[in-house]
C-alpha cells in the first residue's frame, strides 16, 4: 500500500480523554515520526504530530482520536514520492 506523509493537529479541550488519547497514540507509535505538545493558557492543549504510513493506518489513528469526547483533530496528507 502506498505510504503518505502527513501532519495532524489535535486540540484537547478537557483532560478526561487524555489517558485514552495516549493509549491510542501508543498503539500507533510506529506511524509517528515526531510529536510536539503545546500547553495553552486558556486550558486547552495542542499536540502536533508528523506521521508516515498508509492512508488506512493514518485513518485508523485519526478516526479513533476523532471519536474521543472533548478532543478535536484535523489532518493533512501528502504522497511520499
Amino acid at each position: 500500500m502506498e505510504k503518505r506523509i502527513g501532519t495532524t493537529l489535535i486540540r484537547v479541550h478537557n483532560k478526561q480523554g487524555v489517558a485514552k488519547l495516549n493509549t491510542i497514540l501508543s498503539k500507533h507509535a510506529g506511524l509517528i515520526i515526531g510529536r510536539q505538545g503545546l500547553p495553552r493558557t486558556d486550558g486547552t492543549n495542542l499536540i502536533s504530530l508528523v506521521l508516515e504510513g498508509s492512508t488506512d493506518e493514518i485513518g485508523s489513528l485519526t478516526g479513533q482520536i476523532g471519536r474521543l469526547e472533548g478532543i478535536q483533530i484535523k489532518s493533512v496528507l501528502l504522497k511520499d514520492e
